[in-house]
């Protein structure tokens, strides 16, 4: 389980491929705190380290991950944002994030808001995925509160540490972000469907 609150922007520094999946090679400034078999959330998508080495570590998605999340774009120099498993001795300072990603959504507009920025989504809600209003939503792992809630929508207010210490400043519209919506709001909306 995670919080989604980021704790490194690591850089991807290699990617190779072997059938469908997909080994990703990143620089963390955690690596040597690591192990094998550990669990580290990679813009949200909870991913197994396979191997370690120095200060990097490597993980491998497969293509059903490739399939529903933005890894399938990444590239070599990229940045990601990396949080390591929650301890059940650490406080809970985000939400309950299962590294589970839903699916994607589209940055549609970045707003200077003088001192912060909205960001505003798009996503197919077609999947009965949800939010609400002062709700919770994960973005690249990225623990935020929803503003603006609409059908297939919704806003973000970024303040100036979560926009500098993760990758949300390379967020442009049109940039694909992995979502994963609040667990609670899954199981309601589910509930109420049957």
């Amino acid at each position: 389980m995670f919080t989604g609150i980021i704790e490194a922007l690591g850089q991807v520094t290699a990617i190779r491929e072997e059938h469908t999946n997909k080994h990703i090679t990143v620089l963390s400034p955690f690596t040597q705190q690591l192990q094998i078999d550990q669990s580290v959330a990679h813009n949200g998508v909870c991913l197994t380290v396979v191997a370690l080495e120095g200060d990097i570590y490597t993980v491998t998605a497969i293509a059903e991950t490739l399939q529903k999340t933005n890894l399938n774009d990444m590239k070599a120099g990229d940045l990601v944002n990396l949080e390591r498993c929650m301890q059940a001795n650490g406080r809970f300072d985000g939400h309950v994030v299962q590294g589970h990603v839903d699916q994607t959504g589209i940055c549609e507009s970045v707003t200077d808001e003088n001192g912060s920025w909205l960001f505003t989504f798009r996503y197919d809600a077609g999947t009965g995925n949800i939010t609400v209003e002062k709700g919770s939503i994960c973005v690249n792992g990225i623990s935020l509160t929803v503003v603006n809630s609409q059908e297939d929508r919704f806003s973000v207010a970024i303040i100036p540490y979560t926009y500098e210490h993760t990758n949300l400043q390379h967020v442009k519209p049109g940039t694909s972000v992995n979502l994963e919506f609040d667990i609670i709001g899954k199981y309601v909306a589910r509930l109420l469907r049957k």
